[in-house]
């Protein structure tokens, strides 16, 4: 895969691995489905009449972030007040989620259970933000939230782009793949009807790549996406695939699907094929 910008590769890096109480972070797919999963908790009314509730009190969402926020040691900020509004009120009538287009090339099972696929990703064009705070955790809800901003509003059209399934995150890990590094970058898929023209994004930091046809081996695993699970995975399937020669040592991919609130969220690991 191309070594470029914020491309599906990455250099190494190093980190402190994180205790295993640290949970999973702030997405998207968090923002987007608050109150489908979160007001259907209450049990004061239909999901329409706590939907026209919540679209009555932003502050009320904006609170609700930065409380889940804290336990990461993250801020997050006043002027997020509008884009999570955004993603909680059906998305102005757009809610449908596309999902990265591929192919499948293989599957390995056992027993019934599916160990890992083989795919091919055609080249298309993502928006991505590198980032690196003094913690994994940081780095990863930092460039989501600014990936949030560019897909409500912060773009060249001025609209609300859509979203698309998975949100990916390329993490880097030293060479003998037990440590990751703080740095990371979080990278969105642009919607089919904007992938002739990406919108450009007002963030400078947040770059449009078009990243190239790439093969990779997906194995879905659920639960928290840390620092520790995420080394664990990346060990499982090491010992899964026959040799790990033809793949990245130093970088892959965690995918995320489902809202990491629920209590077996649905993720992936990516290996990257080499080109």
């Amino acid at each position: 895969m191309d070594r470029g910008g914020c491309q599906m590769s990455g250099g190494g890096g190093g980190g402190d691995r994180s205790g295993p109480e640290q949970s999973g972070m702030i997405t998207l797919e968090d923002l987007e489905s608050f109150s489908e999963d979160q007001l259907s908790d209450s049990g004061n009314g239909s999901l329409e009449e706590e939907a026209e509730t919540m679209e009555e009190d932003d502050d009320r969402l904006l609170h609700y972030w930065q409380d889940v926020a804290r336990g990461h040691q993250v801020e997050v900020a006043q002027d997020m007040a509008e884009p999570i509004q955004q993603l909680t009120s059906n998305n102005h009538g757009r809610s449908n989620r596309e999902h990265v287009p591929f192919t499948l090339l293989a599957r390995k099972e056992k027993c019934g259970e599916l160990l890992f696929e083989r795919r091919q990703y055609e080249k298309g064009h993502w928006a991505c933000i590198r980032m690196r705070e003094d913690t994994y955790e940081q780095s990863i809800c930092y460039g989501f939230m600014r990936i949030m901003k560019y897909i409500c509003q912060q773009n060249s059209v001025g609209d609300y782009l859509g979203m698309t399934l998975p949100i990916v995150t390329v993490v880097r890990t030293n060479e003998n793949q037990a440590v990751l590094s703080h740095e990371v970058t979080v990278a969105y898929f642009l919607p089919a009807e904007h992938q002739a023209q990406p919108p450009q994004p007002t963030d400078s930091e947040i770059i449009i790549e078009i990243w190239p046809t790439t093969t990779v081996y997906a194995r879905p695993f659920s639960g928290p996406t840390n620092e520790v699970t995420i080394i664990d995975q990346i060990s499982t399937m090491a010992e899964l695939l026959d040799s790990t020669d033809m793949c990245l040592h130093d970088s892959f991919i965690v995918a995320g699907y489902t809202n990491p609130a629920h209590s077996q969220r649905q993720n992936e690991i990516w290996f990257l094929e080499r080109p």
